[in-house]
């Protein structure tokens, strides 16, 4: 590869403790201005439909890509959404529950 390219790609850092001091200012600024989501990741439900399901797919030993394939979902992102309590189709939780063995149905309550 061309070293003039390179040059552009790579960079070693600030040069000078001015340098350094001015980026730190940049980034403080920046988690003033946006701070970071607290808590910081989504997490997965912990009761109802996406619980059950993650639950199953966790006791056979599954992946979210594994399962996906299992239901004829092609973007396993879909499985994770499902546990996570994110709105989907209602017949992509029906695959996924089916394909872990599961069987989804209205009661009354």
């Amino acid at each position: 590869m061309n070293k003039k390219i390179l040059g552009r790609i790579r960079r070693s850092g600030p040069e000078s403790r001015k340098e350094q001091q001015r980026l730190q200012e940049i980034r403080e600024k920046v988690r003033l201005e946006f701070p970071p989501r607290d808590p910081p990741r989504l997490r997965p439900a912990t009761e109802g439909i996406a619980a059950r399901i993650r639950a199953a797919r966790e006791a056979q030993g599954l992946t979210w890509y594994a399962v996906a394939k299992r239901a004829g979902i092609p973007n396993p992102s879909t499985v994770r959404d499902i546990e996570y309590g994110r709105d989907t189709k209602l017949s992509s939780v029906q695959a996924v529950a089916r394909s872990l063995g599961l069987r989804l149905e209205l009661v009354e309550v």
